[in-house]
């Protein structure tokens, strides 16, 4: 067993705006684990309709 490594996780995930209705999104994790138990979040990246890649936590949500 690695004592430390970093693991890529994709999963879909349920989005809903008022114009274009619900929206089924890839959203990709990069965790960092040390002794197999996750301890940081490095990069959350999610796809858009038009198959762009952005950053998750970068995104402003109001304006």
């Amino acid at each position: 067993m690695k004592i430390l490594y970093i693991k890529r996780q994709t999963q879909y995930e349920k989005r809903y705006s008022i114009k274009m209705g619900q929206l089924i999104t890839k959203v990709t994790s990069i965790k960092k684990y040390l002794f197999g138990l996750p301890v940081q979040t490095l990069r959350t990246n999610k796809e858009t309709y038009y198959k762009e890649v952005k950053d998750k936590n970068n995104a402003m949500l109001f304006v």
